[in-house]
């Protein structure tokens, strides 16, 4: 019986690891499952361009599936596979870029390799091994010297290391292959500039993906950002919102500033990308990228400024009752227009017309930041004023923090009416704007004779009416 019981029990935990084991298993596919759906919904271009990879390697696959061609070009048809997956990249700039580095190298590394083959052939069996060797040695170590240059590391870099890969394979299987050595390389050269060739073919006619576009956009996109901040930045750090009054802010948008502080890299390499690319869409020949580059430095400079007004949202402590008198109103009417301008100068990028209705946001978180700075001198310190400069330290720190915001604010909209003008773009007429409380409407004048009439339709009373004319000013009786 025991015997019976330990077999069952056995069995039983068997039976429980392999159903846990399941659990875990299914678990992980789903989650994986989940993952990869969530990577396509996020940007779909990822599954657009995933599908143009394949495409690419099928057709250029057809070296090997048909016969006229694989006897045309042999083993050395792998070449244009290889080169279809290295050169394809995201973007149209990017494989531009990879494929015409690759080509060019391709063939002059190859030119250049047959070349020192021959001269050091022409030297004799003796001295041919050691002349290769020199011309190895000299060639890789004076490329690669030449990668170290910031200019040719950002735009040739690949170029550089597949020139010093062919000129070595070129140059070393040469001296045990003589009699191919041609036929050898003239094949591979062929079947590289095919494989480049049918790769940028593909990623330029079949849904193609801009550099150009993402650099715009990403731009824009951040601006757009740090102006959220700026505009719920009041009402959170005066605490003004209640739940009567407004809902709260979103704090994920708040915090969308945050990639923006980390956008440098990205600018820069959409940047690169976007200088091999031809003319296409809104972007004309000549298109000036390197002024995004300008407007990128400027908002990653105000969303540091930025990040450090979030650091005292996430203080418990508020700002005193008397400090916070003085401050709030200009501090909050800097923050909404300043952030009212920034959204105004994406809006205005993403369409590409001239940034004319961020002008007035701009000029009315000047004049806030004026009135700011007077109070700062004078307004907190007056007498009667019992303000603790310890606490007032915080608060002084954030108004300092707003103005630096204005100046860069202000920058921006410099920078990008400049790019306006260099990329002729749109100019539209602004829409005259929705009157305000403190704004005064300017009514015509009534004529003398229709004031009289007016007065003594409403008042019973002895009054004096006083017209004012282009003539000497009078004074009528009324009785």
């Amino acid at each position: 019986m025991w015997c019976v019981s330990v077999v069952k029990m056995a069995w039983e935990w068997g039976n429980g690891k392999v159903e846990n084991l399941y659990g875990r298993l299914r678990g992980k596919v789903v989650d994986g499952m989940l993952e990869l759906k969530k990577l396509g919904e996020e940007d779909p271009r990822r599954v657009v361009h995933s599908l143009k990879v394949g495409l690419a390697i099928t057709l250029v696959s057809t070296f090997y599936y048909f016969e006229p061609l694989y006897h045309g070009f042999g083993s050395s048809a792998m070449w244009a596979i290889f080169t279809v997956i290295v050169v394809s990249e995201f973007s149209v700039g990017a494989t531009l870029g990879k494929g015409l580095n690759r080509g060019l190298a391709t063939f002059l590394a190859g030119a250049l390799g047959l070349g020192c083959f021959y001269l050091a052939e022409s030297t004799g069996h003796v001295v041919q091994p050691i002349l290769l060797g020199v011309f190895i040695f000299v060639l890789a170590a004076g490329v690669t010297y030449m990668r170290f240059f910031p200019q040719m590391k950002k735009k040739y870099d690949y170029g550089l290391m597949v020139f010093i890969l062919t000129f070595c394979l070129v140059s070393v299987s040469s001296y045990r292959e003589d009699q191919e050595i041609i036929d050898i390389a003239q094949k591979r050269v062929i079947t590289i500039l095919i494989g480049g060739l049918i790769s940028v073919l593909v990623c330029i006619f079949v849904c193609p993906i801009w550099a150009g576009d993402d650099l715009h956009n990403l731009v824009s996109r951040n601006i757009d950002k740090l102006g959220n901040f700026l505009q719920g930045f009041g009402d959170e750090y005066f605490r003004t919102s209640t739940e009567g009054e407004g809902e709260e802010c979103d704090k994920a948008v708040l915090e969308g500033y945050k990639s923006v502080l980390n956008s440098k890299q990205t600018e820069e390499s959409l940047a690169n990308f976007v200088t091999w690319e031809p003319c296409h869409g809104r972007f004309k020949y000549q298109y000036p990228w390197h002024q995004y580059l300008k407007i990128g430095s400027l908002s990653r400079q105000c969303a540091y400024r930025i990040d450090a007004l979030n650091g005292f949202l996430n203080s418990a402590k508020a700002p005193p009752e008397g400090i916070k008198g003085k401050l709030q109103e200009a501090c909050m009417k800097m923050s909404k227009e300043a952030g009212r301008g920034l959204k105004e100068l994406s809006e205005a990028m993403k369409r590409m017309e001239a940034p004319l209705s961020a002008e007035a946001h701009i000029s009315k978180a000047k004049t806030g930041a004026m009135k700011l700075r007077s109070i700062m001198k004078r307004g907190l310190w007056e007498e009667g004023n019992n303000v603790n400069l310890v606490e007032a330290i915080p608060a002084m720190t954030v108004a300092s923090l707003l103005l630096d915001v204005v100046s860069c604010t202000e920058q921006l909209g410099d920078s990008i009416k400049h790019l306006s003008s260099l990329a002729n773009f749109t100019t539209n007429k602004l829409k005259p704007e929705p009157l305000h409380n403190n704004q005064i409407t300017q009514t015509p004048q009534p004529q003398p004779q229709e004031a009289l009439q007016s007065c003594e339709s409403h008042n019973s009373g002895h009054h004096h009416v006083i017209t004012i004319n282009p003539t000497p000013t009078t004074t009528n009786q009324v009785s």
